[in-house]
């Protein structure tokens, strides 16, 4: 699949418009642009866990999932008993649950740091970086034998073939490297504005320069 993505003059839009050599992002994180006029995306970045021929799917890193709170989250799921919260690690305790995106929504999906892995059910995505999806990484992050960084994420968001491709072309996404303060930091609500300025880009700018890259 060759290269594409608009190039203009501007070297910052350019680096963050056009797609990689390779031709695919996963691995690196996605801004939405105003342009888009997805509501469902708004100001939201995305970390991109695969990206092919076949199509797309990222979770979104800073959109919390209205007042969901981890150790309550852990008792529904009969993972930990009504009381037993204050036994968690701390790293349980203040752990981020996040709007992931809006396909399957009722599933639980965990990015975190590659110093966990569970044979034939994570995906490592690049050396930092893992996705996991099953009950088991929840249960290692209860009883503090979990992934030192991770976010649970409610739902994914997900690309047919060919469909993010168009996106970047109409500039409804910027792109940027992934970095771990941006995929697992605590300040989910600035998140947005330091993936922007991670390529140059002053979020209050945004608005003038919608429609003309």
């Amino acid at each position: 699949m060759a290269p594409t993505g608009k190039r203009t003059g501007e070297s910052t839009r350019s680096s963050g418009a056009a797609l990689p050599s390779s031709g695919y992002l996963d691995g690196r994180l996605l801004i939405a642009m105003p342009v888009m006029g997805d509501s469902r995306f708004e100001r939201s970045v995305i970390y991109l866990c695969a990206h092919s021929a076949e199509g797309a799917m990222g979770i979104i890193v800073n959109h919390p999932a209205g007042s969901i709170d981890f150790p309550e989250l852990l008792q529904q799921l009969g993972i930990i008993k009504k009381g037993e919260h204050i036994k968690l690690p701390e790293n349980a305790e203040s752990m981020k649950v996040l709007r992931g995106g809006p396909v399957d929504t009722g599933r639980g999906f965990v990015l975190h740091s590659s110093d966990f892995y569970i044979e034939n059910a994570t995906l490592r995505i690049d050396d930092g970086v893992c996705l996991t999806a099953t009950v088991d990484i929840l249960r290692a992050i209860a009883n503090g034998s979990g992934p030192k960084h991770a976010i649970l994420a409610l739902g994914y968001a997900g690309w047919a073939p060919g469909q993010l491709e168009t996106e970047i072309q109409s500039n409804g996404w910027l792109h940027c490297d992934a970095d771990a303060d941006l995929i697992f930091g605590d300040d989910v609500d600035d998140k947005y504005n330091r993936a922007l300025q991670k390529i140059g880009i002053d979020p209050g700018m945004l608005s003038n320069e919608a429609g003309h890259a």
